[in-house]
């Protein structure tokens, strides 16, 4: 995890979340619906989880 916050601490923002975007999307037809939720949700946070429940299909 600490490797992890390290390279994107070296990194543009605008490039980490491009490079972020680009490895989850590789991440998630490997793991369940619910794991890509909860992973969703804890970007937007819990108040959110309602609408991201009911609109995001990953």
């Amino acid at each position: 995890m600490e490797e992890i916050q390290k390279i994107i601490a070296r990194m543009d923002p605008e490039e980490a979340l491009t490079e972020m975007a680009k490895v989850a999307s590789k991440l998630f037809p490997q793991v369940s619906e619910e794991a890509r939720l909860h992973f969703v949700v804890g970007l937007v946070g819990e108040a959110g989880a309602d609408k991201v429940a009911s609109l995001v299909q990953l």
